[in-house]
């Protein structure tokens, strides 16, 4: 069984064609601009087999076409690893493409989790990859953990080959700001490196979310801090060099 916290039909920004979003709950980041703090703690989710999730997705099939499919999104899917693989294994053995939309924060290289990261990868048809912050300091600050990890699981995509999407919130306030020129010019510089980069996308930080962490009684870390103008949007959409054409 998957915790699951939701279900979306028709999504369209998260990976090609239609797609059938399943977010998952758990999430060991605490990143202060989250617009879902709702799916923080896994054990909230409701309760759903691989079968019945591919069922109710397979009810949409009509409107992908030749790229559509599902995407596992969250939270965190990696936290629910075994459950992951289970429903992404059998979605291919139903012929439907898998998109995997994470921040990598689970992942290690060592132990049970890597051998079953590479299964995963193995059914596993796009990744993609929230780069919150390239500085590790200032990742820290953003998120409450480290970007190490998160590199690496960068690099060994690339190492295998695995198209990835790139996806970068800007967030123009805060200790952990990620719309500076120099972070973003280092964040290229560190795409660069990598061969398997079909997209990248820059992803303007908002409000929306904020009444879900008032509703949890939990302070906003952001209070204040308005979105990015479109000015700097463009900004950093030069600096990453974008064209998704």
């Amino acid at each position: 069984m998957g915790y699951i916290h939701s279900l979306e039909s028709f999504g369209s920004v998260d990976g090609p064609g239609i797609r059938y979003l399943i977010f998952f709950t758990g999430c060991n980041m605490r990143c202060q601009f989250c617009h879902n703090p709702d799916t923080w703690v896994m054990e909230k989710g409701t309760e759903y087999t691989a079968d019945e999730l591919l069922d109710k997705a397979e009810r949409y099939r009509s409107y992908w076409g030749n790229e559509g499919g599902i995407t596992a999104s969250g939270g965190e899917p990696l936290l629910q690893i075994d459950f992951l693989l289970e429903l992404f294994k059998k979605a291919k053995q139903r012929k439907i493409h898998t998109c995997l939309d994470t921040s990598a924060q689970p992942f290690t290289r060592e132990g049970i989790f890597f051998e079953k990261f590479r299964k995963l990868m193995d059914c596993t048809d796009l990744v993609l990859l929230d780069i919150k912050q390239i500085y590790e300091d200032k990742h820290l600050l953003l998120t409450g953990h480290s970007n190490k990890n998160i590199l690496d699981c960068a690099r060994y995509l690339d190492g295998i080959g695995k198209p990835v999407w790139i996806r970068h919130v800007l967030v123009p306030g805060g200790a952990g700001a990620s719309d500076e020129d120099q972070q973003l010019k280092e964040l290229a510089a560190f795409l660069k490196t990598l061969h398997n980069i079909e997209r990248v996308d820059v992803l303007p930080y908002h409000t929306f979310g904020v009444h879900k962490w008032e509703l949890l009684g939990i302070p906003y870390p952001l209070a204040g801090v308005m979105p990015p103008t479109a000015e700097r949007i463009e900004n950093a959409k030069r600096i990453l060099m974008i064209d998704n054409k």
